[in-house]
């Protein structure tokens, strides 16, 4: 939408949260003591008088709003009476929040709001976006996006240059910029010094990547194994990998059960680069129908996933926040194993 169909959706919004408000007055794209104004609402509720502006944006994604908190504040400074607020398609939780703190309303037209002065409160959280951007949040998790997310979320703490996490991520130095000023957008990295970003919010974005991903877009072989006992036959297929020059890493309960060792392992599953024949063929594998295996090869959809894997018992690992992922969306007890893997190894 155009913003002045914004604008104009905004004020009926507004007319409606207050149904028992007489002598309505709305204005847009007026002046309020000499600045521009987007919406500007009088209105009587009972014995009140009130006056409500309201600034509009397209996106109320947090540096969107934070720009309107400036806009707000300096009408509030000038008219202390009045009630400021923000307006936009859809305001993100962290832009209600920033709003909030702030002592300032807002509405969107998904169907959240927030007004609290004198002895007025409406609150409606929690719908979703109704109108989404071009620009959704899942782009951010495609393949080459995500070797982006998956190095800033191994090293939460660390403070990085452009270029030095392009070439982490192996992305190109554009990707990498706009992979970053998408998380910008979101609040979710920051700038710390001069040419240099960290991760502002790492549990926002771990959470956000895991509701956008699971294990099942990795192709999935399931074969049936000699049976000795579940540690051994990790250890042989991560000898039979290292052999062949292929890259491996144990995921889900496999890798948890390295990682964090919380109940019984029945089925192993372990990353693989590579063609598989030779490589089951050489460990005596059979082909088993889906799921009925108790080995289960995944190929990797992006190399990305074998970025900062973790050492145990010489096997090795995918990296924390992968398996934690992994594990969020998978069926046998992997939310539980997941928040265990969290909560004990991650601290995020």
């Amino acid at each position: 939408m155009q913003q002045p169909e914004i604008k104009r959706l905004v004020a009926q919004r507004l007319r409606e949260i207050f149904p028992l408000a007489q002598q309505w007055e709305e204005t847009i794209d007026t002046k309020l003591g000499g600045q521009p104004a987007d919406v500007v609402v009088r209105f009587r509720l009972g014995e009140q008088e009130k006056t409500l502006v309201c600034e509009v944006r397209s996106l109320g994604q947090p540096r969107h709003i934070r720009e309107v908190v400036t806009r707000l504040r300096s009408f509030r400074d000038q008219f202390p009476a009045l009630y400021p607020m923000a307006g936009s398609v859809y305001i993100s939780p962290q832009s209600a929040s920033i709003l909030r703190r702030n002592g300032f309303g807002y509405m969107d037209l998904s169907g959240n709001c927030y007004v609290a002065f004198d002895n007025v409160l409406v609150e409606k959280e929690g719908k979703p976006n109704v109108h989404p951007t071009t620009r959704p949040l899942r782009t951010l998790f495609a393949p080459r996006a995500t070797r982006v997310v998956r190095a800033l979320l191994v090293e939460p703490e660390r403070t990085w240059r452009l270029e030095e996490l392009a070439r982490a991520a192996e992305v190109s130095l554009g990707h990498a910029h706009n992979v970053i000023q998408r998380l910008r957008d979101l609040d979710w990295v920051e700038r710390v010094e001069t040419n240099k970003i960290r991760l502002a919010a790492p549990g926002d974005l771990l959470n956000a990547w895991r509701e956008e991903y699971s294990y099942r877009v990795n192709a999935l072989t399931s074969y049936v194994a000699p049976e000795p006992p579940r540690r051994k036959l990790m250890e042989l297929l991560a000898r039979q990998a290292e052999t062949m020059g292929r890259r491996y890493a144990f995921t889900l309960l496999a890798g948890a059960s390295l990682i964090a060792p919380h109940g019984r392992l029945s089925t192993i599953h372990c990353y693989l680069e590579g063609e598989r024949d030779r490589f089951t063929q050489a460990l005596g594998l059979r082909p088993a129908g889906n799921g009925e295996g108790n080995v289960q090869l995944l190929t990797p959809h992006d190399t990305g996933i074998f970025y900062a894997p973790v050492e145990k018992g010489g096997l090795t690992v995918v990296s924390l926040p992968q398996l934690y992922v992994d594990l969020y969306h998978f069926e046998r007890r992997g939310p539980e194993q997941a928040e265990f893997l969290r909560n004990h190894a991650m601290g995020l």
